[in-house]
């Protein structure tokens, strides 16, 4: 899975990037690596704004999602609402073992114990045997730069050392405000939890609702250090969100 990309080209499409908006960003993607490119969503906001331009710009985009057995209900509605919205049947990517035996296996549920064990089994592992059996030269995120400390020092084009390909970021300097006002003025479908107070919605045992004042992303493992599943860390770094 060669990226194709040395340090002088992440270097100028930063520079031909930097200010663009996020249809731009995408479409400099669909013109680079499709069909070598791919993208992961947890069916957050974010994702659903990207799922919605890739629908205009290239809907033949492979879309993937880690089911990791834990998911809301209503994440997983919001897959049947894009596919009737936009045709486009995202991938359920899920790990070899279902919850039941993954738990049998290691004593319990590994997310009260081992939570970063628990992401990395099913979420990072998951999303390497996918990135082995497409093959893509690069794939997109929706991370944005103000969610999360290691977040904030991305660019649009990055090298994905974990993956070994090209990481490429739309929404890096979107605000959550842009993220609504996008939503609301193309009607993209979006999970219903984020209308009962969960900004930013992953697995069910590790995710719960903020409180007023609080940052939306302290609902996600609450009252631990840990704010990523290991999806978006650089490869050196321990932990294992979309």
């Amino acid at each position: 899975m060669a990226s194709a990309m040395d340090e002088a080209d992440y270097t100028a499409a930063n520079e031909l990037l930097g200010g663009a908006a996020p249809q731009e960003i995408l479409r400099w993607a669909v013109r680079r690596f499709h069909p070598d490119l791919l993208m992961a969503t947890a069916f957050g906001a974010e994702g659903c704004c990207l799922i919605h331009m890739l629908a205009e710009i290239e809907p033949a985009t492979k879309v993937l999602n880690l089911d990791t057995g834990y998911q809301f209900p209503e994440t997983l509605e919001v897959r049947e609402r894009i596919f009737a919205k936009y045709g486009i049947a995202v991938e359920m990517v899920q790990p070899k073992l279902g919850v039941t035996e993954y738990e049998a296996v290691h004593g319990g549920p590994v997310y009260a114990f081992q939570p970063d064990k628990c992401c990395h089994d099913r979420k990072v592992i998951p999303l390497n045997e996918a990135m082995a059996r497409h093959r893509p030269r690069a794939w997109i995120s929706a991370i944005r730069k103000d969610q999360t400390a290691q977040r904030g020092v991305a660019n649009i084009v990055m090298p994905d050392a974990k993956f070994g390909v090209v990481k490429i970021n739309p929404l890096l300097n979107w605000t959550k405000k842009d993220v609504w006002a996008f939503i609301v003025k193309n009607g993209v479908p979006y999970n219903e939890l984020h209308d009962r107070g969960y900004p930013s919605i992953g697995c069910w045992p590790c995710t719960r609702a903020i409180l007023p004042g609080e940052d939306e992303r302290s609902g996600r493992w609450s009252g631990q250090a840990k704010k990523e599943c290991g999806l978006h860390l650089p490869q050196h770094e321990g932990g294992s969100g979309i």
